[in-house]
């Protein structure tokens, strides 16, 4: 059975693809990737993969993109910059509808596998007797869940604001489908009414750990947490001496990436972060991948430090006592999964949902957003982190409940139903 997977966004929303795919590949069924061109690299040679246009990456990149990831920006450059964004985001989206189309009446897949970030597939899957199926790695985003606005709202403001927020952000993105609709070269007569019925109907999975986040009780049959899912892959990487000896020669070590977050200020960032965790003392391995924290010549020879520019997540978790960073879901859930203490700088939309989490299960304090970001705030938190017991000995339970779960056989069979 032929079966395409498609996904828009950072990394974060590409990895619970590759995993599903990987497991359906092995099921004997033909896989089919489609994400922004940057990610092509991430997809292994013995499947096909169309790259979509890399435009979406490159306005999150952009110096309007940094302006709206955070930092202290004023008001009237961040209403500049989401207006950038607004116009060049509907050129984009356009661009990426024709794709999408494109690709399926190219391809004609049994079943499709998508984001909320791709806006065709629900209209072909209204047209093909709802054969498709919503991923997402974050919860709250269109079923409402009791206590939590939605998503893109991030917070808890009552429950009459908080169901607000939902229907606001479904009115969006039907509008949205609604407008793709109008966009691809085949005549498709859609009502606003049918594409949210028809939302609603779509099956939904949403790839978190059960043991973070249980199915709500209103929920419809159609919709459920089937854990979380990354690829079983062989990695081709061996550490430096200088790493391996870092690490052993330090105890209780963090680790401290942004991931592929970018900011508007990554030198000022790195010195605030890199100036507090010398004060403190605390070893810290830096990921500088993505350039949200940089190498400052200041720390380069800083015995408390060791900087690197790429390693796998699943490599190093296992060998410090806690992490710093960003709260991408897939960090998030890889963390906890490793039994790490835990502290999030959010950034953007679905990150300040796990920071709360983090909170509310006991792995680790709140931390402040990228924008609020001081010494001041980090400080105590970062001693927090690495002093609190409760912290690391929570994490560590919840790394035993989340290493015992196995929902693949799960997730395969409300896919394929």
């Amino acid at each position: 059975m032929k079966i395409l997977l498609i996904s828009i966004g950072t990394r974060g929303d590409i990895e619970p693809f590759l995993a599903i795919g990987q497991l359906l590949y092995k099921k004997g069924h033909e896989i089919i990737f489609s994400f922004p061109e940057q990610h092509s690299k991430l997809v292994s040679n013995e499947f096909k993969f169309f790259p979509l246009s890399p435009k979406f990456i490159e306005l999150i990149e952009s110096e309007d993109g940094k302006i709206m990831m955070g930092g202290k920006m004023r008001l009237n450059s961040k209403i500049k910059a989401l207006y950038n964004l607004y116009k060049k985001g509907k050129y984009v989206n356009k661009l990426l509808v024709k794709q999408q189309y494109e690709i399926i009446e190219k391809e004609k897949p049994y079943r499709i596998i998508y984001n909320s970030k791709c806006n065709y597939p629900l209209i072909w899957s209204i047209e093909n007797s709802m054969k498709s199926v919503m991923i997402s790695p974050v919860p709250y985003v269109i079923h409402y869940v009791e206590g939590n606005a939605h998503i893109g709202f991030n917070g808890n403001y009552g429950k009459l604001i908080n169901r607000l927020t939902y229907r606001l952000a479904i009115f969006g993105l039907v509008k949205m489908i609604k407008d793709a609709s109008n966009n691809i070269p085949e005549k498709i007569s859609l009502s606003k009414r049918k594409i949210k019925k028809a939302l609603f109907a779509e099956n939904l999975i949403f790839t978190i750990s059960p043991t973070l986040f249980l199915n709500p009780k209103d929920w419809p049959s159609n919709v459920q947490i089937l854990g979380y899912h990354k690829q079983d892959k062989k990695v081709d990487w061996k550490p430096e001496k200088e790493l391996i000896a870092f690490l052993a020669n330090n105890k209780r070590v963090v680790f401290l990436s942004f991931g592929s977050m970018v900011n508007p200020n990554p030198e000022k960032t790195s010195r605030l972060l890199l100036k507090t965790l010398n004060k403190l003392q605390i070893p810290t391995v830096i990921n500088t991948a993505s350039g949200g924290i940089i190498k400052l010549s200041e720390f380069a020879n800083n015995e408390l430090f060791h900087f690197v520019t790429s390693i796998p997540y699943e490599w190093i978790f296992k060998r410090t006592y806690g992490v710093i960073h960003h709260g991408g879901s897939g960090t998030t859930h890889m963390g906890l999964k490793n039994g790490c203490a835990t502290l999030i700088i959010p950034h953007i939309i679905d990150q300040f949902g796990w920071n709360s989490m983090i909170k509310s299960i006991g792995a680790g304090p709140k931390g402040p957003s990228i924008g609020k970001l001081s010494i001041k705030t980090i400080e105590p938190l970062l001693i927090d982190l690495v002093t609190k017991e409760s912290y690391k000995s929570k994490a560590e339970k919840i790394s035993h409940k989340m290493n015992s779960e196995n929902l693949k056989e799960e997730l395969y069979e409300f896919i394929m139903a």
